[in-house]
């Protein structure tokens, strides 16, 4: 048996290896054509624009068209072609105008580099070699290259949530919530994660969250005014109408856009009340607060692009840290990572599937009792007095963490 495991290992290094060395490659080759086809293009020029004409001024595609033309880019303000990110994402590239745009571009890249690895050092599970190649692997998958490609931030939101995660599990509630604070650069990928804390009792971590997130929503509010508001207000309503921003969610295949929303509305409430199940009665682990909140949340998104699916490789290495779950449940997860890596080509049908198949697995286990449960969480609640103020609930898994023998913190 240990043979074949082997085996298995220098197989999956192998591939990894492979596709890994093939995306990088595709990435610097798609740079070396075109220099300016990315989103960081964007992020760069709004900043620009709130140093020269003032913040509010940001969503104005007169300007924006303005500085990609100074920046020599050949790029047209277009339906996908346009700056329409929350101001801090704005904010955070605003020390990169003082560079050269191709070293910007590439310092901005290695920050995404460091993110991904911060992210994969703090969520991704086993130990040893198979731990590291879950990182060659995240480098391997499409959603990650093309994300890293087009400078987009989903990464540096996957390193917020996996941090409030390992700090949650650290013992360290409200700086889990702080964390969350990055969530502003990127909304949609996770808007449930504060809510489920709020749900699975985790109120310091919640706190956490509004303190982060509202101080950021405020100072958005005061940098840009009125009508830097009401000009961002129009450019996400033109963006919900745009047919492509929604080809991943739900949208296409109900049709009407009502219903849809009313779907999603009844799914986010799906993957909050797993959350509620697992962790108020049956006092499961941390992960389990973020895996629905985030499969739950991708499902509901009212819009999302290819790139967005990191946040599906984040919740995928969170479940497989999950103890006790089914052994075959490597497989679904695996058949979400295929169904991602090959959208492209089936579309995104099999995705959805899979996220609606993962939130049926999480609730099987939620409703389903095991006669040891008591005894072993109880058990758990010894170990974690320090965390009794926090709602009396279980955040510091100690006694699980000397089993699992992880190479972390995490």
């Amino acid at each position: 048996m240990q043979r074949w495991r082997n085996l298995g290992i220098a197989a999956g290094a192998a591939a990894a290896s492979m596709f890994a060395a093939f995306d990088v490659y595709q990435w610097v080759a798609a740079y070396a054509s075109d220099h300016f086809h990315n989103d960081f293009t964007f992020y760069y020029a709004a900043a620009r624009i709130g140093a020269a004409h003032g913040w509010q001024n940001i969503y104005d595609l007169g300007l924006q068209q303005a500085e990609l033309n100074a920046l020599g880019s050949g790029i047209g303000v277009a339906q996908l072609a346009r700056y329409i990110s929350p101001p801090p994402l704005a904010w955070l590239a605003l020390p990169f105008t003082l560079l050269p745009y191709p070293v910007a571009y590439w310092t901005w890249s290695a920050l995404l580099l460091v993110a991904l690895a911060g992210t994969w050092y703090l969520a991704a599970p086993g130990a040893g070699r198979l731990r590291l190649i879950h990182l060659v692997a995240a480098l391997g998958w499409v959603p990650v290259i093309y994300g890293l490609q087009l400078g987009q931030p989903g990464i540096f939101v996957a390193l917020g949530v996996a941090g409030s995660y390992a700090l949650l599990r650290s013992g360290r509630p409200f700086e889990s919530g702080l964390a969350l604070g990055a969530i502003v650069l990127k909304p949609q990928l996770g808007f449930l994660v504060p809510i489920a804390l709020l749900v699975a009792g985790r109120y310091r971590a919640f706190a956490g969250a509004v303190v982060a997130i509202g101080l950021l929503a405020l100072a958005s509010a005061v940098n840009v005014g009125p009508s830097g508001i009401s000009a961002y207000e129009q450019r996400l309503s033109f963006a919900a109408g745009v047919a492509v921003n929604r080809e991943l969610t739900l949208a296409p295949w109900i049709g009407d856009l009502t219903i849809t929303r009313v779907i999603q509305a009844a799914i986010a409430l799906w993957a909050l009340g797993l959350v509620f199940l697992i962790c108020r009665f049956r006092r499961r682990p941390v992960e389990l607060i973020f895996v629905p909140a985030i499969v739950g949340g991708m499902l509901a998104s009212p819009y999302l692009h290819f790139d967005d699916l990191v946040m599906l490789g984040l919740a995928a290495w969170l479940y497989l840290r999950v103890p006790h779950r089914p052994r075959w449940s490597w497989i679904l997860v695996l058949g979400i990572i295929v169904a991602g890596e090959g959208i492209t080509e089936w579309g995104p049908l099999p995705l959805i599937a899979g996220e609606i198949a993962a939130l049926v697995l999480l609730s099987v286990a939620a409703l389903k009792h095991h006669d040891g449960d008591g005894e072993h969480h109880r058990a758990e609640g010894e170990h974690d007095a320090g965390l009794e103020r926090d709602g009396q609930h279980l955040a510091v898994d100690r006694q699980r963490e000397t089993l699992d023998q992880r190479a972390r913190p995490a």
